[in-house]
């Protein structure tokens, strides 16, 4: 006899995984039209608030492993939008900042960023998506 499995429709993650790559592909289509990607984006808007940062602090502020960062922080420089300085006391420390095209180009990409959370959460009351969102940071600590 078969021993019963809960289906997979009664799991919260999936349903959370379903809606978070729905809004991860809506985003990366409009992105996509500034030749940024989602990844990107938000390198690029952590590093708009905080100014010059060591690869190591962008990479725990935005929750990607350093590696990551490390590619994303290269494919940004290819796009002319970030910069890598040296430290000035240890040659081996290097800071991450946003060129003036990078900081010019922010602003637009959150615009991109909002009407994309605008439209795929449409159908959430504000008092949905602030339970939603309540309820997410809470799962996360």
């Amino acid at each position: 006899m078969a021993i019963p499995v809960s289906p997979l429709e009664s799991h919260l993650g999936h349903w959370l995984r379903l809606a978070s790559n729905h809004a991860a592909q809506h985003l990366a289509r409009a992105l996509a039209a500034r030749g940024v990607t989602a990844a990107e984006w938000v390198l690029l808007r952590a590093l708009y608030d905080s100014g010059p940062v060591a690869p190591s602090a962008l990479a725990e502020r935005v929750g990607l492993t350093r590696g990551a960062v490390t590619k994303l922080i290269d494919r940004l420089r290819a796009k002319a939008l970030v910069v890598r300085a040296k430290g000035r006391g240890d040659r081996r420390f290097q800071m991450v900042a946003l060129t003036g095209s990078g900081a010019k180009l922010v602003p637009a990409l959150a615009e991109i960023a909002d009407a994309s959370d605008a439209a795929v959460f449409a159908a959430l009351t504000t008092e949905e998506r602030m339970s939603l969102r309540l309820a997410a940071e809470r799962v996360l600590g």
